[in-house]
């Protein structure tokens, strides 16, 4: 089977479960710096599976209005306004945001080659869960992941 087989199956599997928002940075004089949405997938471990495409996940917060903390480091007031340009940019507060994504040539992957965390060994998908683990059979990766997507 190929991957593109695969994550046409996982989609089917995954109908009635809901999508996670994708978000682009903006920037603008006007409405100064965002998050805006530019669609929705469903979020099954190191991919993004939109209804027509694949991609690999990046950053993932949550919309939140920051309020007013203290921060006693600055990785935190930076993820802070992360989050507040998420709703600015229109997502409602709480809402998970993936920014920064990738998308993956399945094609490539079919084909024999390999594309962000996917590849084909030995002529079959397979799928790397982080960049220094070790390739994992897509097909007991998504069925893994969407076990568990179903019983949340």
């Amino acid at each position: 089977m190929t991957a593109s087989e695969m994550l046409s199956g996982a989609r089917a599997a995954l109908a009635d479960v809901s999508k996670e928002g994708l978000g682009e940075e903006r920037s603008s004089r006007w409405r100064g710096d965002r998050i805006v949405r530019v669609g929705e997938a469903w979020h099954v471990g190191v991919l993004l599976l939109t209804d027509d495409r694949v991609l690999a996940t990046a950053e993932i917060l949550r919309a939140a209005d920051p309020g007013r903390r203290g921060y006693t480091a600055e990785s935190a007031r930076e993820r802070a306004a992360r989050r507040q340009m998420a709703l600015r940019g229109g997502f409602t507060e709480g809402e998970v945001v993936h920014v920064g994504w990738s998308v993956i040539d399945v094609d490539v992957v079919d084909a024999g080659g390999s594309s962000g965390p996917l590849a084909s060994v030995d002529a079959i998908p397979h799928v790397r869960w982080s960049p220094t683990g070790a390739y994992m059979p897509l097909d007991a990766y998504l069925r893994e992941r969407i076990e568990l997507m179903r019983s949340l």
